[in-house]
């Protein structure tokens, strides 16, 4: 296994100073009107997400690795603040029921041991076995598929929303 280099640290990789008050108002995402400020519509949002082969995959790698349900959910929480999706009023409201969405995909997927808060953390091999997951990606890609199969999907609602289809 490769180990780990920090990369050198850069000291005129930053923004100039008063860069932030130059750039153009309005140019970051999360300067603009939310695209969900009702938490339910958020929680559905990211349900629907998660329960994507694709992101389950990667979602059940990191627990199986040792990364705590608290880290997976601050870096979707935030990710959707970043992109837009939400205010930080709602992240902070829809934080448990998105981290018991994570726990949920685990359990689909067959993770059998899970941390949930980043105090878990406490080992040096702990944090090194995170790096296992590129070996093990097969692994996760199955077990992905198979939980997410079983995952209800999210219910459509409202009077403009796409009729519910059928999936064969």
């Amino acid at each position: 296994m490769d180990q780990l280099k920090e990369a050198p640290n850069n000291p005129f990789d930053a923004p100039v100073p008063g860069q932030s008050l130059t750039d153009k108002p309005g140019s970051s995402p999360w300067e603009h009107p939310p695209q969900y400020t009702n938490t339910a519509e958020a929680a559905d949002f990211v349900w629907s997400q998660l329960s994507t082969p694709e992101f389950a995959e990667q979602v059940i790698a990191m627990l199986d690795a040792g990364i705590p349900v608290e880290a997976i959910g601050r870096i979707i929480l935030f990710g959707g603040f970043t992109e837009g999706k939400w205010t930080p009023d709602v992240a902070f409201i829809i934080a448990e029921p998105v981290m018991k969405m994570i726990v949920a995909v685990g359990i689909h997927g067959g993770v059998k041991k899970f941390r949930m808060s980043l105090g878990d953390m406490n080992s040096k091999q702990e944090l090194t076995s995170i790096m296992d997951i590129k070996n093990k990606k097969e692994e996760f890609k199955k077990a992905a598929e198979g939980a997410t199969k079983d995952l209800p999907q999210p219910q459509q609602k409202g009077l403009m929303a796409a009729p519910m289809t059928e999936k064969v």
